[in-house]
């Protein structure tokens, strides 16, 4: 497991009941890790969007005094000193929103220093006929991109890049017709449908995998093994290169998991030579 800032705020976090408030903060803390234990109760709350009092029950809710305490306990788990200021003001809002996608694809290599969770994530994926893959809305994009190569080495993948009424039936067709995992990517801001629809397949007896912003995401009470990659937000629109890169890992150990994956590949090569299907 990572030892980094982020990870060990994360574990601070975990087996705590958060309302949506707090888990709005602690997603909050968890992006900034290295700036948080500088920030004070008004500026959290600023930078959370929530209210002071707010932050002050956030911090007893997690066992301490007040935020005062928290602070404390923060400097002690992150870095002891801002990291990267003097960089940082020499980049222009182009170039920070960049930095932060770096800074995204860090937190991610760093979870995936314990490649346990991706590697179950496979094993269920893989053993799902058919699968389907849930995405909504900003999060259809890579739903699709996830589809589009899971189909060349699993047999029956079933994208579902549409809501409305028809996304319940196209569930249930898929439960009838023997899919045990539904893999759903959840991006802000988060459709209702998309809670709704995991809460249903649960109830249905799917296993849920999702990819989410954050393990304090609304869809995270209905996910089985939720595995988080944080969203850049530095510009008009986030941005989310880390939750691709997060779905090309877990193809990878879908892939792996998938005994005949390599043949499918092979085939779908040689079918591609003989049509003339690519431009060398």
């Amino acid at each position: 497991m990572s030892d980094g800032p982020a990870a060990r705020l994360q574990k601070l976090f975990e087996g705590h009941r958060l309302t949506p408030t707090q888990r709005r903060i602690a997603h909050c803390m968890v992006r900034g890790a290295a700036e948080v234990p500088f920030l004070s109760s008004v500026e959290l709350a600023e930078l959370a969007g929530v209210s002071q009092p707010s932050v002050t029950r956030f911090a007893v809710a997690l066992g301490f005094d007040g935020y005062p305490a928290l602070r404390r306990h923060l400097r002690e788990v992150a870095p002891a000193e801002r990291a990267g200021t003097e960089d940082g003001d020499a980049y222009n809002e182009y170039q920070q929103a960049v930095q932060g996608e770096i800074e995204n694809l860090r937190q991610l290599s760093a979870m995936l220093a314990d490649p346990a969770p991706v590697q179950e994530a496979g094993r269920v994926l893989a053993a799902s006929v058919p699968l389907p893959v849930l995405g909504l809305r900003a999060a259809s994009s890579q739903a699709r991109g996830f589809a589009y190569f899971a189909g060349k080495v699993h047999p029956d993948v079933r994208l579902l890049d549409e809501g409305g009424s028809m996304l319940e039936d196209r569930v249930d067709a898929a439960r009838y017709e023997g899919a045990t995992a539904l893999l759903c990517f959840a991006l802000p801001r988060h459709p209702r449908e998309v809670v709704e629809t995991l809460e249903r397949s649960r109830r249905a007896g799917l296993t849920v995998v999702t990819v989410a912003d954050s393990a304090f995401a609304p869809v995270a009470r209905h996910s089985d093994l939720l595995i988080p990659a944080p969203v850049g937000t530095g510009l008009a629109f986030d941005t989310a290169c880390a939750p691709m890169l997060l779905g090309r890992v877990l193809l990878e150990a879908m892939a792996d998991a998938l005994p005949d994956a390599q043949a499918r590949l092979e085939a779908f090569d040689a079918r591609a030579a003989a049509r003339g299907l690519f431009v060398e």
